[in-house]
């Protein structure tokens, strides 16, 4: 495949090991001070109702939903899933809401202006970002570039019916995986992430 179509490539055993091991990964939750739900518009519903769950137990006190405008659609990607979570069961007192933002290094951006205003960034101590599986650590990446100072864990989710170790079987699932996995070296060396977790 050329260099332009990437994503569409077959990763080496080596690279599968390394995905796994490095990149597609979950840390053990605990409660932590604020939920931080990327925008999309895959999973909607997943994502909310993983959200609600982490309420009911306490995972999380606050949280806040980033995400613009959605092609075609005239809401933003925040209210769409703000929506979703209220109809799961979260107050909708307890969610801070940005609706700016178009890649993740803007829903990082223009939130921490909102999260100070209401919160204070001072009194955050522990983050829990949740998002899609295939972007992985690059959302607690792209929070540690600017937000060093807190405790990231993540959690991720998705709808594939294949095992997250065997995301390179799925055609959809592998072109995903790899079209965020390339992102991972350019982004450090252009400084929109930081190495997380620390080595």
């Amino acid at each position: 495949m050329t260099v332009g179509n990437r994503s569409t490539r077959l990763p080496t055993a080596d690279e599968i090991a390394e995905i796994n091991r490095t990149h597609l990964i979950d840390t053990p939750l605990q409660p932590a001070d604020l939920l931080f739900l990327f925008g999309t518009r895959e999973d909607v519903v997943l994502r909310a109702e993983t959200a609600a769950r982490l309420w009911r137990e306490g995972s999380f006190r606050w949280s806040i939903v980033s995400g613009g405008a959605t092609p075609g659609s005239e809401q933003s990607e925040c209210m769409i899933i703000k929506a979703a979570m209220v109809d799961a069961g979260i107050p909708g007192d307890r969610i801070l809401e940005e609706h700016r933002a178009m890649n993740t290094g803007e829903n990082v951006i223009f939130s921490l202006p909102i999260i100070d205003a209401a919160l204070g960034l001072h009194n955050i101590r522990s983050v829990i970002c949740l998002g899609n599986t295939w972007t992985a650590r690059r959302y607690p990446m792209t929070l540690h570039r600017h937000w060093p100072e807190v405790t990231k864990l993540l959690l991720t989710v998705d709808s594939f019916a294949t095992p997250r170790t065997l995301w390179h079987t799925d055609d959809e699932f592998r072109r995903r995986v790899l079209h965020e996995w390339d992102k991972i070296g350019p982004y450090k060396a252009r400084g929109f992430i930081a190495e997380w977790p620390e080595r």
